[in-house]
């Protein structure tokens, strides 16, 4: 069980970050990855279009036999992905805490710019003691 890999998307659904916390994985390339942020945005601005429910949020949650990944969007349209194993409890958990060492490592360094790739080894450092005792 555990956290597979953490993606970060800006406001414009571009990857900003992106990191995977399992060895086993299928590499994809660097264009793989930001085809899939690319997609995940557009799908979630669709289901949030097409939603039933006023102020849907969009895709949320998506489940198969092999994975779970679960997205958290903040205020400012920042969106995290965790993929994590099926059965992993308390993702929501989990995501809330990675977007805490976001806002404490990423946008309190005054060197990173908004809506760039994350290069702060601190946030780093602190993801991978936050996620490795969980795997």
């Amino acid at each position: 069980m555990g956290i597979l890999a953490i993606m970060v998307l800006n406001k414009a659904g571009g990857l900003i970050y992106q990191r995977d916390f399992n060895e086993g994985l299928k590499k994809l390339s660097s264009n793989d990855y930001l085809v899939l942020a690319g997609t995940f945005h557009g799908v979630h601005a669709i289901t949030s279009r097409v939603s039933p429910v006023p102020g849907s949020g969009g895709l949320e949650i998506m489940e198969s036999e092999h994975f779970r990944m679960q997205c958290f969007q903040t205020l400012t349209g920042t969106k995290f992905l965790i993929f994590a194993q099926p059965h992993q409890p308390n993702i929501d958990v989990i995501v809330k805490r990675v977007y805490e060492l976001y806002a404490d490592y990423v946008m309190k360094n005054p060197f990173y710019q908004i809506e760039m790739p994350i290069r702060c080894e601190a946030f780093d450092r602190n993801l991978l003691a936050y996620i490795q005792p969980r795997q």
